[in-house]
């Protein structure tokens, strides 16, 4: 009696299907991805006559100071003497950045002044005062 040999059995994985897979999930990333947006503390910036718009986005760290003189630096409230250690080491891993101050109307020059102070100490020499157009 003689034997047949069988066939072999191919281990191939369908592709036909797979564009439709992939995008599925495209769709599924986009719809369910949420981008985080700065809130910071809840302020009126002082209004001002003439104002540039800073259109690179990213070099950008926001320091919110509210009229409680609370003061928040990427979404972390933080006392004034720390401000200076967070920002430099901001600053050592960009050289671009630039410091935005957000600072409510209704806050003291001196606490402003305390805020320069602690900028000065970290070397962020490029600073922004955020306004609003009048």
């Amino acid at each position: 009696m003689k034997f047949t040999k069988k066939q072999q059995v191919s281990a191939n994985i369908p592709t036909s299907s797979m564009p439709d897979i992939i995008f599925m999930l495209i769709i599924f990333f986009m719809v369910t991805t949420v981008f985080k947006e700065f809130r910071g503390l809840p302020i009126l910036t002082p209004a001002a006559r003439s104002t540039e718009k800073v259109e690179a986005k990213r070099n950008i760290a926001y320091l919110w100071t509210d009229k409680n003189n609370r003061i928040s630096i990427d979404d972390k409230i933080v006392t004034v003497n720390a401000v200076s250690g967070l920002v430099g080491e901001k600053y050592a891993a960009n050289r671009r950045l630039i410091i935005s101050l957000k600072i409510d109307k209704e806050v003291k020059m001196g606490m402003v002044s305390d805020i320069q102070e602690q900028l000065r100490e970290a070397y962020a020499l490029r600073v922004n005062y955020s306004t609003r157009f009048k």
